[in-house]
């Protein structure tokens, strides 16, 4: 357990310099026509308000964004990718800038995505450079789009650049500045995979990643995250995975893999300087995260880094999608960056028993690599474990917020909880004519999606539509073309699974599937589309049916009200799932 902890610093120290970074013109990135996302610009204005108000920008250099250079972009992205987001936004990529996006995982673009881009890359390599030079002791760069997602040629994970490995790569490759080893350490709920592939061969940079996997379930939804991926040839060993096996960890989880893993190796590699992939989506509240750091588990984080580099610190945004505790959590870091304020709390919980038992792997895995990990953990520690909490899950700290989701609860999970699929079960009477459709456009319904389904551009292919790239076959899209009537981004009690080996649809490939089991231990995200149920039964058809008569319905209200069930034989041919 960590106790109440005194942050402040000899007396005699000088007060440190430290710069913030913000420029309003980032926010000139948003959805093409201003729908809802969880990364949308109000990010970044609110962490810059509540600075702000708090009087930190006054204590503080504040920088100007400088946009990046091609030449130090093409340090980590290929070519045909810097010149896609280069020109992304201009008037000659208009009538197929959304066809280019949806064919991206989770991107969107618009007429200020290029520009924002550019000063996302340019303003955490102008704080690196500034620190670097000895000009100021810290930084925090307040950027957006985010970009540890970004890999060498894709865009994804609403990330267009990686902002972290273009500026790692500027401070290595200008001599000059004399930094010759830097740590990253990426604490964003969602594994850095595109800094990770960055610099997988290279023994000048150690990579850290905590961060939530569920063996490959959680986004990105892969094995990039895994803790057997410790670099490769004269890189091995550099490549550090934390990966969390459930959600809900929070300030005591956090320290305790600082303590044992990232702190000690962090002393042996001994770095000239530390970037942070700073998101805090992993904070307490956040709607895809589903983790439960404090502002006060963040700064310790922090306060155990500033021992190491002489302090010298960049912090550059990535994820957070609470506004209350990305805002409230930088706050806390920015105060520890500037060594003003006494930092003090309490973890009230041990660490779960999977986080010990993802420590002693990891721990295990690298020990041929760092002497520090060669030791065993004590017994005595690792016996200092909590259950997974059993408690209300709340998605933020509104209590409005928190009433929204018992009653969808209420009105989609648990309803869904009783279906069962019956082969003897059969929806309407073979004498049913078209005229459901009529009936069933005038009832409006929760989808809620999971997976690629969740972002809005490859759902509407089901809606208008078309074929996205990946796509085995053109979708018809549904006889009612309108767009969802409204969009709310949610978490659930639940977990997912994965089944199958191919659908019909995406071809090969395993298919993710959500038990019907509540359970409070599990969280799983959902992006929630209101649509009618004439478009939901268009949208099962052309995601699990080979071929079927659509003059009945294969989902109306009388299946789940009467007999609990829909019609098996509808779906038994198909080569997806409900």
């Amino acid at each position: 357990m960590e106790a109440v902890e005194t942050a402040s610093r000899s007396t005699s120290r000088s007060l440190r310099r430290v710069g913030i970074l913000y420029d309003e013109r980032m926010c000139r990135h948003h959805t093409p026509d201003d729908e809802p996302h969880p990364e949308n610009p109000n990010r970044i204005r609110a962490i810059w308000n509540k600075l702000q108000s708090a009087g930190i920008s006054q204590r503080c250099e504040v920088l100007s964004a400088k946009e990046a250079e091609d030449k130090y972009i093409l340090s980590v992205h290929g070519k045909s990718h810097v010149d896609l987001i280069r020109n992304i936004s201009s008037q000659q990529y208009n009538s197929r800038r959304n066809r280019i996006a949806s064919k991206l995982n989770s991107i969107y673009l618009n007429e200020g995505s290029s520009e924002a881009a550019y000063l996302a890359a340019g303003s955490v390599i102008e704080v690196a450079k500034r620190v670097a030079k000895g000009e100021l002791d810290s930084a925090f760069a307040i950027v957006r789009p985010p970009g540890h997602h970004a890999e060498h040629d894709e865009a994804m994970g609403f990330c267009l650049f990686n902002n972290v490995a273009i500026a790692t790569n500027f401070l290595l490759n200008e001599k000059e500045l004399g930094i010759n080893k830097i740590l990253i350490v990426d604490w964003d709920v969602h594994h850095g995979n595109g800094t990770q592939k960055t610099f997988w061969k290279d023994p000048r940079v150690l990579f850290f990643s905590v961060h939530r996997h569920e063996f490959g379930s959680f986004y990105p939804s892969n094995d990039d995250g895994d803790y057997t991926m410790i670099g490769e040839g004269p890189g091995a060993g550099y490549n550090i995975n934390v990966p969390w096996e459930n959600g809900r960890c929070g300030d005591a989880d956090y320290l305790a893999v600082w303590d044992h893993i990232l702190i000690p190796v962090a002393k042996q590699f001994n770095p000239d300087m530390i970037l942070i992939s700073a998101g805090f989506d992993a904070a307490v509240g956040d709607p895809l995260g589903g983790c439960c750091v404090t502002p006060y588990g963040y700064a310790m984080l922090l306060r155990k880094l500033m021992d190491f580099a002489r302090g010298k610190i960049v912090l550059a945004l990535e994820g957070g999608y609470n506004l209350a505790s990305i805002s409230n959590s930088a706050l806390a870091c920015m105060e520890v960056l500037l060594d003003e304020k006494i930092v003090t709390g309490s973890t009230e919980a041990y660490p779960f028993e999977s986080t010990w038992r993802v420590i002693q792997v990891v721990r295990q895995e690298l020990k041929a690599f760092w002497s520090v990990l060669a030791d065993e953990v004590p017994t005595k520690l690792i016996s200092q474990k909590a259950p997974i909490p059993v408690k209300k899950i709340l998605i933020s700290s509104c209590d409005s917020e928190a009433e929204d989701v018992e009653e969808l609860l209420q009105e989609v999970i648990r309803p869904l909880s009783t279906l069962r699929v019956d082969e003897d079960c059969r929806v309407l009477a073979e004498s049913a004519s078209v005229s459901w459709r009529s009936d069933l456009s005038n009832i409006d319904i929760w989808y809620a999606t999971f997976g690629s389904n969740m972002w809005k551009p490859r759902f509407l292919f089901y809606i208008e539509g078309g074929q996205v790239d990946g796509m085995q076959k053109l979708c018809s899209g549904s006889m009612d073309k309108r767009p969802p009537k409204e969009i709310l981004w949610k978490i659930f009690p639940h977990r997912l699974f994965f089944g199958r080996e191919s659908t019909r649809t995406w071809g090969l490939g395993g298919v993710a599937f959500l038990h019907p089991e509540s359970k409070n231990e599990d969280i799983v995200h959902m992006c929630l589309y209101r649509i009618t149920l004439e478009q939901f039964n268009d949208v099962l058809h052309q995601e699990n049916i080979s071929s079927y008569d659509m003059s009945s319905p294969l989902f109306d209200l009388d299946c789940v009200k009467e007999k609990g069930s829909i019609n098996l034989e509808a779906v038994k041919l198909s080569h997806s799932g409900l």
